[in-house]
């Protein structure tokens, strides 16, 4: 029983720390429509104390003399508020920082792979990496073949591809693809980058989560793809690579 007991307070760290940034935010958005309901609630008995206090002096109260009037009722108020604002960035400078986290690790990890896939490039030649790359696909698609229901039909063509980022196999063609391509890094000469999401969206598929914060750069270079084919059963399947894949950070100039 304590075990179990155990377990489940683990679980429910592990829930409220993996979630603080959600949970915290929802927090504060509920705290601070509490301080609304508890300002309203406030306010006829502050009126009567404007009320009360300006039939003594015989007077009208200034606004220095209302807020010393009624301060206190809204005390509740306050409070609540306060707080709210105070989970609401509390959450934002968590998911900020994972954010933050996230990025200079997919940095990392991606230049690491270009440095290894350089250097093997360099150790054994072009056309073996690629060879070698060629029987990893294959054996990812042996492993992974395409299910009819979940090929996503673009209306751009009838040869299957699958991407390697996202792992989606679509039916399009290659001149469809080279055509969005130049288009995109056509668009990056002005616009500087040019996203992930973007970059589906013109050919034909739906975007990614966090799509939007990953893409390429126009100084670091154009979209480049690199194809290669594979069987996918009996049918010839395109696989879809990035020369230079997508980078977090890729809306920032250096």
């Amino acid at each position: 029983m304590n075990e179990k007991i155990h377990n489940a307070v683990k679980a429910a760290k592990g829930f409220i720390s993996k979630h603080s940034p959600e949970i915290l935010t929802g927090i504060g958005l509920a705290s601070m429509v509490t301080s609304t309901v508890f300002a309203v609630k406030a306010t006829p008995k502050a009126l009567e104390l404007i009320q009360k206090e300006e039939y003594e002096r015989k007077e009208r109260l200034k606004p220095k003399d209302v807020l010393l009037t009624t301060w206190k009722e809204y005390i509740p108020a306050a409070s609540f508020g306060i707080g709210g604002l105070i989970c609401i960035i509390s959450g934002c400078r968590i998911g900020a920082k994972r954010g933050a986290a996230l990025a200079t690790a997919y940095t990392v990890s991606e230049r690491a792979f270009r440095t290894y896939r350089e250097k093997v490039v360099e150790t054994i030649g072009e056309k073996k990496e690629k060879d070698i790359r060629q029987k990893i696909n294959q054996e990812d698609i042996d492993k992974n073949p395409p299910v009819e229901s979940k090929i996503v039909i673009t209306q751009k063509g009838n040869t299957l591809i699958k991407d390697e980022h996202s792992g989606r196999y679509f039916r399009s063609d290659l001149d469809t693809i080279r055509k969005a391509v130049n288009e995109l890094n056509r668009e990056m000469l002005h616009s500087n980058y040019i996203s992930l999401n973007q970059w589906y969206s013109a050919i034909g598929l739906e975007m990614v989560k966090d799509g939007h914060r990953l893409g390429w750069n126009i100084d670091r270079g154009l979209i480049e793809l690199d194809f290669g084919t594979c069987l996918a059963g009996d049918e010839p399947c395109i696989t879809m690579e990035y020369s230079r894949p997508p980078e977090y950070n890729f809306d920032m100039m250096f």
